[in-house]
Parts: structure tokens; C-alpha cells; sequence
């Protein structure tokens, strides 16, 4: 790792770096809906309204999982044909492990995915993980301690970095990646929605 002049930080993950990645599951979006716990004729607690969010959910018919989505791709290595079989022809290939990936339309066994620039195609289910990583789009990006601008900086990320997406505030995200670990607000990175909370 290389020392930054005047602050002693480490920079990390270069371009095509990517981090270890370990299987979990991924967040499916919206709670389900609870019926009313009643007693007699006295309601004692009812689930919450669904918000505009929750009720404009598409969900794909095939999974049943909220599209948009994101998602890694599992390996080295992933075909983005143009139509949703062997058959068609090959647009993209992308080259990068656990680069986070848009699910946008599912079909039989194929996903419709796209990176951040929008370039993409139909992938097989089985070249994606359910794992969830993030770009960094911020070229020497500031990891901090907490969520908050004025917290330490324990390192820097290059622009083109991948790493681990962990929880997520309303602004920012804890992510790690080569031995570190820290919050980078959601300006600085792609693979999250503006609104999404991560828990």
C-alpha cells in the first residue's frame, strides 16, 4: 500500500481490483404486510402502511425480487448476449469479479443487467451473486470513521475501485475492501440507490 504525501493514509483498490467476497444473502426490499392483532373488537397492533415505494415495487416473474436490483457478477468472466439465450449473439463481456451489476428484466434463467455507464445485456443467473459491492466513482475517494464528513479519514479509494457494500444510511455507506474499512457518502459511489437503507 502506498503512503499519501501529508496525511498518511492508504490508498486503496486500483482499477479491476476487487475484494474478497463472501456469500450472504441479499436484501429483498419491501417488509411483507402484517394483518391486524385484534382482541375482541380492540385492534392492538396493525403493520405499518405500505409506503408510495413499497406499493410501486416492480417485482420480477420470475424471482419475485424487486427490479430494479443490484447485484455482483460471481466471477472473472460474464457473457451480456442480446436476447436471452446461447443463441444470441454476444454484446459485452464483462471482466471484472464482483463488479455490481442493475438488474433490470428477468427471463427463464437470464438477467437483463447494465453497469453504471448503462452498457449490458442478458446474463446467465448463474454468473451473478446475490453479494452486494459498489464502484467507486470518486477518483481518491475518503473512507471515514463514521458517516460524516467531519469523522477521520482512514483511507482513500481510487475512482474504479470495487468493494463490499455494507450497511447504508440515507447518505452514506460503510464499505471495505483491502484490509479497510469505512463510510463513503453515496455521491462518491454506484451500486446503491439514492434511498436505500441497509441495515
Amino acid at each position: 500500500m502506498t503512503a499519501l504525501a501529508g496525511f498518511g493514509q492508504r490508498a486503496i483498490f486500483g482499477l479491476g481490483m476487487t475484494v474478497s467476497i463472501l456469500s450472504f444473502g441479499m436484501a429483498t426490499g419491501a417488509a411483507a404486510q402484517q394483518a391486524p392483532v385484534r382482541q375482541g373488537n380492540i385492534v392492538l397492533a396493525q403493520a405499518a402502511p405500505a409506503t408510495d415505494a413499497q406499493r410501486n415495487q416492480q417485482r420480477g416473474p420470475v424471482t419475485n425480487l424487486p427490479l430494479p436490483r443490484y447485484v455482483s457478477l460471481k466471477g472473472n468472466e460474464g457473457n451480456a448476449r442480446r436476447g436471452p439465450s446461447l443463441s444470441h449473439r454476444i454484446d459485452w463481456v464483462f471482466r471484472h469479479a464482483g463488479m455490481p451489476l442493475r438488474v433490470v428484466a428477468e427471463f427463464g434463467h437470464w438477467r437483463r443487467v447494465e453497469d453504471k455507464d448503462g452498457a449490458g445485456g442478458w446474463v446467465h443467473y448463474a454468473l451473478l451473486s446475490g453479494v452486494r459491492t459498489t464502484l467507486v466513482t470518486q477518483d481518491m475517494a475518503e473512507l471515514h470513521t463514521r458517516a460524516n464528513a467531519d469523522s477521520d479519514v482512514v483511507a482513500r479509494a481510487e475512482a474504479g475501485a470495487i468493494l463490499r457494500l455494507d450497511e447504508c444510511t440515507r447518505d452514506w455507506c460503510s464499505v471495505s475492501g483491502g484490509g479497510e474499512r469505512g463510510w463513503l457518502p453515496k455521491t462518491a459511489i454506484w451500486g446503491v440507490d439514492p434511498d436505500e437503507i441497509r441495515e
